[in-house]
């Protein structure tokens, strides 16, 4: 047998090279079968978990999707921050509660570790349902939560760390301005502290907390293990609009948003060549060692500085520097946003065109995905997909979670199967 449960215990972290596991039979596993959890005592805060059949949403059932409609226009109201951070108080009851002390882990994924750098500032209860989704004992997770977040928020994700040993706060935490400065140094602050934890993660993913896995934890260890060692971001040539979001200083005033002045910046540093992306990237580890030694990444970091949202250039740029672990050369074409795996967002002006309409809400152009779109979603070549919102579509989410969680104790029941 070569799967491990997690063997979960208040901690003093950094927990060592491999948290330790205990080994345990995990016959529902290895036999595949379906062993329903107990339910949570009455006095156990939760989230709300609505009555629908997620194979019948999956299938495009009408009369099942119909339910989902009814279940937002009637009966969808957010769990409040409050619910964990009380549930959180009795880290044995949460881990019960939630499963965590049930999660197992096969030899390929305790070998091939994976690091997530979280930046949240609200909604507590995704921000946990996401580390649940992604879950593995093998895994590490850091938690930048915003210096403005309301203390509830803290204190929920102070308690997820206190109750799951892979789990910690960024060392430093800023207070982060919409397309500031401040957004790339959350992840940053975070890159570095992960980089000094006893794990040795292969690949480090960025997320916020809207975003939510269409892959398992399995998928994701086969998938990146096949990149070996290449990095995973959108790197495009910039528009003459945005180049004008660093060829310009902007200044910052009274935590706003940066705003663009006339006055002209400085080129980039050392004939750098500029790119933009996205905010969120999949690297590997030695890219990140590289970017926290290079004289010239510091450099850029400094100069960036001043741009306008800068971790949309900042990374896209990286990696197409020269000489750089996993590099993508300059005279290779545009990775968009659609060609890198790293995470799917439907925007309003390119629905039917590239993808189906939005069958949740906009806001700010981008979807907020709804029930309907599951199975596209789930079918689509990418990893992870923004944006999700329980006020929005509670049965998107739970239907995720529920086929998630399913294929996970598949494919480890495979993978053990075909060991023994």
């Amino acid at each position: 047998m070569n799967v491990r449960c997690s063997l979960l215990r208040r901690k003093t972290f950094p927990p060592r090279l491999v948290i330790l596991a205990i080994l345990c039979v995990c016959i529902y596993v290895a036999h595949n079968l379906r062993r329903p959890a107990p339910p949570p005592p009455r006095h156990a805060p939760t989230f709300r978990k609505y009555n629908v059949s997620c194979s019948a949403v999956y299938d495009l059932d009408p009369v099942e999707v119909g339910r989902s409609l009814v279940i937002r226009r009637k009966e969808v109201s957010e769990d409040p921050d409050e619910t964990l951070r009380d549930l959180t108080a009795d880290c044995s009851l949460f881990l019960r509660v939630r499963g965590y002390d049930d999660v197992c882990a096969t030899e390929q994924e305790r070998h091939f570790q994976l690091a997530y750098s979280l930046v949240v500032h609200k909604s507590a209860w995704m921000v946990e349902r996401l580390i649940r989704a992604l879950y593995s004992p093998s895994n590490i997770f850091c938690i930048h939560y915003d210096q403005k977040s309301s203390a509830t928020f803290g204190s929920a994700m102070e308690g997820l760390a206190r109750c799951l040993p892979n789990v910690f706060i960024a060392s430093k935490r800023e207070y982060v301005i919409y397309a500031g400065f401040s957004r790339l140094k959350a992840d940053l602050n975070c890159l570095s502290d992960l980089l000094e934890v006893d794990v040795p993660w292969k690949y480090v993913i960025n997320l916020c907390g809207q975003d939510f896995p269409l892959r398992t934890n399995m998928d994701l260890v086969s998938e990146l293990a096949g990149l070996r060692g290449a990095n995973m971001l959108e790197t495009s040539r910039p528009s003459e609009y945005k180049k004008q979001r660093f060829t310009f200083h902007h200044e910052q005033k009274d935590r706003m948003s940066p705003k663009k002045t006339e006055l002209a910046k400085s080129a980039p540093p050392h004939g750098i060549e500029m790119f933009i992306g996205n905010a969120y990237f999949v690297l590997s580890r030695d890219f990140v060692v590289y970017m926290s030694t290079s004289a010239v990444v510091k450099d850029f970091l400094t100069w960036s500085e001043d741009t306008y949202s800068p971790d949309e250039h900042f990374w896209a740029t990286l990696m197409r520097l020269p000489g750089v672990p996993g590099e993508v050369p300059r005279s290779e074409p545009d990775i968009t946003d659609l060609m890198s795996k790293t995470r799917l967002v439907k925007w309003h002006y390119l629905e039917e065109a590239l993808y189906p309409p939005c069958t949740g809400q906009h806001v700010r152009s981008v979807c907020i995905y709804g029930a309907a779109e599951v199975r596209w979603l789930l079918n689509s070549r990418h990893w992870f997909a923004n944006k999700f919102d329980p006020k929005v579509d509670p049965v998107a989410i739970q239907c995720l979670e529920e086929i998630l969680q399913e294929k996970q104790k598949f494919l480890q029941s495979k993978a053990t199967s075909t060991r023994d």
